[in-house]
């Protein structure tokens, strides 16, 4: 298969998870865009909810990608019938991490307090992020669905779902924030609760979708535990837990930058806010890819067919930075403009826009590593990758970062340079890993 057909294949696979993704992050947008209207300080508030939130979220939504690689080299080998054994006991390990996450959620919102952030911030940063935390189960019950299909290369349901669930974002967003249709004035908290109820639309939809689609009851797809399979658990957390903790050090680096930049002051943390949610944008794109990208390898990687999984991952990898290539040039076009849309404010307006030229910079890198992650979860390899990502971000960027914001006074654009620098490092160290780890057949 020559490189032509491999990017039209992945393509194809990729786009209905890359529009899925964006409608996933637009709703942090028409949150942002939204709150940002009350002012600075809720919008501050809400980054520090969003990332602390996320940082906790984000284990158990690795460990749920653990799921899709392990299909999709159990179709790319013809076993079909263990796919509905991955799906019946990742249910069960999803669900577990549901409620877990949703208890550490609201223990850690009441310790928001040590973290020596702006008074006004920290109030209502606190019961956002306990609204958000309700949200845990629901968002577990949704990636077992979608990752599951999404190993079967089913990819447009979670994108159609997540399209209607911007809608109800938006207009729950719109009723309590502000208060309209006889609605109280929530606010910041409005908000939350507008994610909660999006979230469960979305579990709810696809879990009944997939239950009632004919094509997926030969795997039985419904809470009926036949049993608890410990070498299936065993196998899902070997691979998904390490997905988890990658995640955790990567997610755990730019949250702990939220708390730097906290320091510095609400305007820095506002700015922030908008700079991040921007460049989350694209960030989404590449995901899509990513996710393509894993699943080709893992269906390769079942064929045996060391070819095709270098081609399906460095296709990948060159897609990637074709599109962030794109991102980057927008950015430092419209950095003066697309602050703008979020905040009133000129302070605020002028920090996010020098970050924007720095977020541009690291596009390409971002890019690359989001790849790399998912291409190298394609071939069942996430200890190492957890590594490479502890190192990167830990050991060179947020050491950087604090060096260049507070020894030489370079405020929160030093805080983003070290992130340039973390994510640089992943992306080159990611790559050389998926070149040596793809010249040799994965047996699994």
């Amino acid at each position: 298969m020559e490189y032509k057909e491999h990017v039209k294949l992945t393509l194809q696979l990729s786009y209905p998870v890359i529009i899925g993704q964006l409608g996933f992050i637009m709703m942090g947008v028409v949150d942002s865009l939204m709150v940002g209207t009350l002012g600075s300080a809720p919008l501050a508030a809400a980054a520090l909810g969003n990332s602390i939130t996320l940082l906790i979220f984000i284990v158990g939504i690795g460990v749920s990608f653990a799921v899709t690689p392990l299909v999709a080299i159990s179709v790319g080998a013809n076993k079909y019938s263990d796919c509905g054994i991955y799906f019946r006991q990742s249910l069960l390990v999803n669900l577990t991490f549901g409620f877990v996450l949703m208890a550490v959620t609201l223990i850690c919102s009441e310790l928001l307090i040590y973290l020596d952030q702006p008074a006004e911030v920290l109030a209502p940063a606190k019961s956002y992020t306990r609204i958000l935390g309700l949200g845990a189960l629901p968002v577990m019950l949704f990636q077992t669905y979608k990752q599951f299909i999404e190993g079967l290369s089913v990819m447009k349901p979670a994108m159609v779902i997540t399209i209607l669930a911007n809608i109800i974002n938006a207009f729950t967003n719109w009723t309590l924030i502000f208060g309209n249709l006889g609605f109280p004035a929530l606010g910041l908290d409005g908000a939350g609760w507008a994610t909660f109820t999006s979230r469960s639309f979305m579990a709810i939809s696809l879990m009944l979708y997939v239950m009632n689609k004919k094509f997926f009851k030969q795997y039985d797809v419904t809470f009926h535990f036949k049993n608890i399979n410990l070498p299936v658990i065993k196998k899902i957390l070997s691979l998904g837990l390490p997905s988890g903790i990658q995640y955790f050090f990567e997610i755990g680096a730019f949250s702990f930058a939220v708390i730097m930049i906290g320091w510095l002051g609400t305007e820095q943390l506002a700015a922030h806010q908008i700079a991040i949610n921007l460049a989350s944008i694209s960030f989404m794109v590449v995901l899509g890819l990513s996710i393509a990208g894993g699943i080709r390898v893992g269906n390769a990687v079942g064929e045996k067919n060391v070819t095709r999984v270098r081609r399906a991952g460095f296709t990948s990898i060159f897609l990637a930075l074709c599109v962030m290539a794109v991102s980057g040039l927008i950015f430092i076009i419209f950095r003066n403009y697309l602050p703008a849309l979020y905040i009133d404010d000129e302070t605020v307006i002028s920090i996010a826009s020098s970050l924007l030229i720095i977020a541009a910079l690291f596009q390409l890198s971002d890019g690359v590593q989001a790849v790399g992650i998912g291409i190298l979860r394609g071939l069942t390899d996430v200890k190492i990758p957890t590594v490479i990502t502890f190192v990167a971000y830990w050991i060179v960027g947020l050491p950087i970062g604090y060096f260049l914001a507070f020894e030489l006074g370079w405020d929160v654009q030093g805080v983003w340079i070290g992130l340039l620098a973390g994510l640089t490092t992943s992306a080159i160290l990611l790559t050389l890993r998926f070149n040596m780890k793809s010249k040799h057949i994965i047996n699994i």
